[in-house]
């Protein structure tokens, strides 16, 4: 399902603008369900600077819903289609607030949660959510290492500098175990390092095909020098485009070895929406 030439194709941004509604939501997620769609990954800011100000994507106004929240609305709409978070913003959450709801949305899609994961870059975002920005990679570090403890220890425990538990336990388990696979973004040497050491992923966004393999040698680079966890198969890469697609986009990634491509529609409506998936499906996945 959703696969061309060995690399998967998603779908990114389910949840913002004119598909944070429910009736267009669920659309949607069904139309790339049935266009052969391998994943449906959501974007996230908890909240957005007013007035918009660098390095802020989006004007004050734009629409994103909660990502655990749409997914668990997509999870009772659709069959396989696996449900990406991409990415969350991991330092300005509680980390077993969020374990608690990505298992849940594991447990009610029967293990389609994949778990994309951020450090985050907006300030004012930071200083609203009262989360000091400049601790974010270590934070970020502490609680996946946090919630996989809660996940999948028969006595879950973690002591760290941002986050400390012990004797709590937190059902039901995620369906996948040790539990919906982590996906690090970000185009940095400490995003590299953590891709290698605490993710079963990495994702890249908005990469050229220049750009994506001097990510793929930043990765490289830190496989030779940090240790990867016995427990961890072989990073999987995806990358969201910066590429017309088509068959020339498939065969420019899948040289670089880019196992799932997560798509950027640029539309503005939900039939315009419903269009691309059509043209991705005619050209790409039939």
């Amino acid at each position: 399902m959703g696969k061309t030439n060995e690399i998967d194709l998603g779908l990114f941004s389910i949840n913002t603008d004119h598909l944070a509604d429910p009736v267009a939501l669920a659309t949607v997620a069904k139309s790339a369900e049935e266009a052969g769609f391998e994943s449906l990954w959501t974007a996230e800011h908890v909240v957005l600077p007013n007035p918009q100000v660098p390095p802020s994507p989006l004007p004050p106004e734009a629409s994103l819903l909660d990502p655990t929240v749409a997914l668990s609305y997509i999870a009772a709409v659709t069959k396989e289609i696996k449900l990406g978070t991409g990415i969350i913003i991991l330092p300005q959450r509680n980390p077993l607030v969020l374990a608690k709801e990505l298992a849940s949305v594991d447990v009610l899609s029967n293990g389609r949660v994949i778990f994309g994961v951020g450090v985050g870059y907006l300030g004012p975002e930071f200083e609203a959510l009262g989360v000091p920005m400049a601790d974010r990679g270590q934070r970020t570090t502490e609680y996946i290492e946090a919630m996989r403890s809660i996940w999948d220890d028969e006595r879950p425990a973690y002591e760290g500098s941002y986050v400390s538990f012990a004797g709590v336990n937190a059902f039901p388990r995620p369906v996948q175990r040790p539990g919906p696979p982590v996906v690090m973004g970000g185009h940095s040497k400490p995003a590299w390092r953590r891709a290698v050491t605490h993710s079963e992923g990495w994702y890249g966004f908005m990469l050229n095909p220049e750009a994506t393999a001097t990510n793929l040698a930043g990765l490289a680079i830190a496989a030779e020098q940090y240790r990867r966890p016995n427990e961890l198969a072989d990073l999987e890469i995806t990358v969201t485009p910066r590429m017309r697609p088509g068959q020339e986009m498939i065969d420019s990634y899948g040289e670089l070895g880019v196992d799932r491509l997560v798509l950027v529609s640029g539309a503005q409506t939900v039939d315009e929406t419903l269009g691309f998936i059509e043209h991705i499906h005619d050209t790409l996945l039939s």
